[in-house]
């Protein structure tokens, strides 16, 4: 995939994550991060268990990048409130 691709596929994926998990957008830069991060912990973890990870831009790649997200984002929400 492009550059541009992954951008706007982590764009949406950090945005649906966040959504999910809490509620509210992490901010745009966030939501890139995060969904960029959670495509790759995504598509890990899929292949893990043998199934396809990120193949292209389309639905089932934008569901394994949620996937991924979503998980990032409960662990970062579980360790910041542990570190309070």
């Amino acid at each position: 995939m492009s550059l541009i691709a992954w951008v706007v596929l982590g764009l949406i994926a950090g945005f649906v994550a966040s959504k999910i998990v809490s509620g509210t957008g992490q901010g745009v830069v966030m939501d890139i991060v995060l969904g960029i991060v959670g495509a790759v912990v995504g598509g890990w973890l899929f292949n893990t268990f043998g199934m396809a990870g990120v193949v292209g831009f389309n639905l089932y790649s934008l569901l394994v990048a949620v996937v991924g997200a979503a998980l990032l984002l409960v662990g970062y929400h579980a360790l910041s409130r542990g570190a309070h």
